[in-house]
């Protein structure tokens, strides 16, 4: 039987995915270092997750080490836990459940799972989507399914283990367990420099640059 409750926000965890390795990203750094209004963009992420009050905020790498990024405190200072995929290459599911043997470990009760390449995703989206009670939650903006996406830990099992879908696979099989959240933000991904350069411009136009 799969709990029918929100965890509290003290038992709910952040899971920051960031360890693929960007091969769209032409350039002489990896995509997640490229910087963003002067800041390299998994620091947007992880500033937005820092500012939402989850923690743990675990913290899964992969082909680029994200120590620089992490060597100053985050908003709020929580706990920050880095574990290393060391099988990023196989694609997303395994960096998953890397971050979630470490939720285990710390007996989080939920987590919720969002990629080091959304930078315009707020804080009030990780907020939300933790807060909301169903066993999956996910994110909308425009009626369109995107991160963050909560998954109560009753059902970290059923999550794949191989191949480059996260919770994607469970919410399809189980959509009677999903609960959306409607959110504000952009949750455009950073593929390539040139999606660096229209997110400047973006940012420009809002008086943020």
């Amino acid at each position: 039987m799969v709990a029918t409750q929100t965890p509290s926000r003290a038992s709910c965890g952040a899971l920051v995915l960031a360890a693929g390795g960007g091969s769209r990203f032409v350039g002489t750094t990896h995509k997640l270092l490229a910087l963003l209004d002067g800041r390299p963009v998994v620091r947007h992420v992880l500033e937005a997750v820092a500012r939402s009050g989850l923690s743990p905020i675990i913290v899964v790498t992969g082909a680029v080490s994200l120590t620089e990024v992490l060597a100053s405190p985050l908003p709020g200072n929580p706990e920050v836990v880095v574990t290393h995929n060391a099988r990023w290459q196989t694609g997303m599911a395994s960096s998953l459940q890397c971050g979630l043997a470490v939720a285990r470990q710390r007996g989080l009760a939920g987590v919720v799972v969002g990629l080091g390449d959304q930078p315009g995703i707020p804080s009030s989206a990780w907020q939300r989507v933790a807060d909301t009670a169903a066993p999956i939650a996910v994110a909308t903006y425009g009626g369109m399914r995107r991160n963050p996406v909560r998954i109560h830990a009753e059902l970290w099992d059923q999550l794949p283990h191989d191949g480059d879908e996260g919770a994607r696979t469970l919410i399809r099989i189980r959509p009677d367990l999903v609960t959306e959240v409607v959110c504000e933000g952009n949750p455009h991904d950073i593929d390539t420099s040139d999606d660096v350069v229209r997110w400047e411009e973006h940012l420009a136009s809002r008086g943020n640059h």
